[in-house]
């Protein structure tokens, strides 16, 4: 049964009850917002894991008793949140920053080394731009920028920011970021990011 239209009152209903379409519609909708917060979190693949798997299990034990099935993304991302949070204290140690990792490489529409060699470099440099920003900067950019594009409010419940404060924040960490990509001498791919 195709459920494209349907309100999540009406999925959070069919899904209590047992419907399967019900629940993959649900899961297609919001898993993406899911691991979007684990990653904000900063949590390695197996926690982000168990933090979904954990989420979806609460919705599965509390979905007849959402008040506000409308806000259904809210309640979830409130709940990733929590469950990351407990997972971070829960290990009780410190996770020094590590150098971020290497960027994949890009598919190279020229094949001569002298342009694989530069775009390698300016990956390398932009990757290091994107390292040296505060912690705050890297999980609100690295939540617009999923795959997923969440919702303001999405964000906003997912990295506990008012609404109101996340463009203004994000102006300001690409403003910080275009400084360190000039700063480590990447003019040209600051002044595309302008």
């Amino acid at each position: 049964m195709e459920r494209t239209g349907q309100h999540l009152s009406d999925l959070l209903q069919a899904a209590a009850k047992g419907d399967e379409a019900a629940w993959e519609q649900i899961v297609d909708r919001f898993g993406g917002l899911l691991w979007a917060i684990t990653r904000a979190h900063r949590l390695d693949h197996a926690d982000a894991a168990d933090v979904v798997q954990v989420t979806w299990l609460r919705l599965l034990q509390h979905c007849g008793g959402i008040r506000d099935p409308e806000r259904l993304g809210a309640w979830l991302a409130t709940t990733t949140r929590r469950e990351c949070l407990r997972v971070i204290r829960g290990a009780e140690r410190v996770h020094p920053v590590a150098e971020p990792p290497e960027p994949e490489p890009l598919p190279q529409l020229d094949s001569a080394p002298e342009v694989a060699a530069i775009a390698s470099e300016r990956d390398a440099l932009l990757h290091r731009a994107i390292g040296e920003l505060s912690p705050r900067c890297q999980r609100l950019l690295g939540t617009l920028m999923s795959v997923d594009s969440p919702s303001y409010a999405d964000v906003s419940h997912a990295l506990d920011l008012p609404m109101g404060s996340i463009g203004p924040t994000r102006g300001r960490c690409l403003d910080c970021l275009r400084r360190h990509a000039v700063r480590l001498g990447l003019a040209d791919a600051a002044s595309a990011a302008a």
